[in-house]
């Protein structure tokens, strides 16, 4: 048995559903996820998500990307996700997306660490959710838009040197061909990979081992991003929580083992994070304490009201005392090489969001930016699929042997090794 669409998309998080939207009405899209359609790490995002507001900010809004990426970052990508910001919220908005609003119902800012200014959009502290699930929302309304769940991408197929679709595992286990004339990777970042990281489990860089497989084009690999405060847990099993740098941007403070303040907060991650490890280190503890209390409690339960509730579910009052927190993977810059409209070194193949790189974050990613960025760069690959929409001539993709994708266990060994190799081959600094 094997199926034909017109487009795969790899991933239901906010930019493959996104990209969905975005392509010609007249075509079918079949989007998989590997597990439920909101398990994915867009509806984890807490922050919010960077806007340009006016011109004026222009520069300073780039030259903060700039300096969070170690001057690293490719311009022409940061250019196109600013000068794009606005053109996404209009979208966002016409959805439905519930925007923090000031008293004159205006848009409300944030700020977040390493941003010179408020620039940050957000609802409440759950920003990712409430923009993904109306994407989806609007995603599901379509009638050409078909999404499955609990379908997991094994592998793409070629033919003549293009993809022409994808071996997947089904729902109920059988492993099956999808031939598509176009294809976008959307599945995410690599945070399964490692013991601590913010992501869901099963986000384990499943396209960038097919990548490696195909000798598609990565990029900056090693630039593995990790989140200074998540909620510390003994349990090796538990997902890191993350205290969202909103947290920090609206005055909380970071104390050693004697309630000392040992550093600024509004650091950029990665200096902050060598900042908390390097003081673990001189006070042999496993976490540094985080005070909320220097938030008025109204801000608290107004702004940040999940993180208030989670940490009370883990025995923790944040009016009230500190909480542990620790450094955790969060965040992959690198990914699969990808041009200004998200296509891979492969004909017909795309790929958007965490799993693709197109240097606008370089080595470290300002905060707020990755929502925006997985945006303006899923409707770029959309729009550009459909300029140049073009059936493939033959269906003969050569279709491959599906025995050896029977072995669940140990394929997931076989992609684990070939990520995580590629990675320390690269340098990462971070070990699983």
């Amino acid at each position: 048995m094997k199926m034909k669409t017109d487009i795969l998309i790899a991933g239901s998080g906010c930019s493959g559903l996104y990209c969905a939207l975005h392509l010609p009405s007249d075509k079918q899209i079949l989007v998989i996820t590997k597990e439920d359609r909101e398990s994915n790490d867009s509806f984890l995002a807490q922050g919010g998500m960077c806007m340009l507001k006016d011109d004026g900010d222009y520069d300073n809004y780039y030259e903060d990307t700039l300096k969070a990426g170690h001057y690293e970052n490719d311009r022409t990508s940061v250019d196109i996700m600013i000068r794009s910001s606005r053109d996404v919220v209009k979208d966002l908005l016409d959805y439905g997306v519930d925007f923090q609003r000031d008293e004159n119902g205006d848009l409300a800012f944030t700020r977040e660490g390493a941003h010179s200014e408020k620039r940050i959009l957000f609802h409440e502290d759950i920003t990712g959710k409430e923009i993904t699930s109306h994407i989806l929302k609007e995603a599901s309304r379509r009638d050409n838009i078909h999404i499955l769940e609990y379908t997991t991408l094994l592998d793409i197929i070629t033919g003549e040197g293009e993809c022409r679709g994808a071996v997947v595992r089904c729902a109920d286990g059988t492993v099956t061909v999808v031939e598509a004339d176009y294809t976008v990777l959307a599945t995410g970042g690599i945070g399964g990979l490692y013991r601590h990281s913010t992501n869901f489990r099963h986000l384990t860089g499943d396209s960038l081992a097919i990548a490696l497989k195909h000798g598609i084009a990565l990029k900056d690999v090693n630039y593995v991003q990790i989140h200074p405060t998540t909620l510390y847990s003994e349990k090796k099993e538990d997902r890191s929580f993350l205290i969202s740098e909103s947290v920090r941007g609206e005055g909380a403070r970071l104390y050693d083992k004697n309630m000392h303040r040992f550093v600024n907060e509004l650091l950029p991650r990665d200096l902050l994070t060598e900042a908390i490890h390097a003081q673990m280190a001189k006070d042999h503890t496993d976490f540094v304490w985080e005070d909320l209390r220097t938030i008025p409690e109204e801000e608290l339960y107004t702004h940040f009201p999940n993180i208030v509730e989670h940490c009370r579910k883990m025995g923790y009052d944040v009016t009230r005392e500190c909480i542990p927190v620790v450094p955790a993977q969060h965040y992959f810059m690198g990914g699969i090489r990808v041009d200004y409209n998200s296509r891979t070194s492969m004909e017909r193949l795309y790929a958007v969001g965490e799993t693709a790189c197109n240097g606008v974050h370089g080595r470290n990613r300002l905060a707020s930016n990755s929502l925006l960025e997985s945006l303006v760069f899923a409707k770029r690959a959309a729009l550009e699929i459909g300029r140049i929409y073009e059936e493939v001539s033959s269906c003969d993709a050569g279709l491959p042997d599906l025995a050896p994708y029977q072995d669940e266990e140990r394929l997931e060994e076989e992609y684990r090794t070939l990520v995580l190799c590629e990675i320390e081959k690269a340098g990462s600094s971070i070990s699983a």
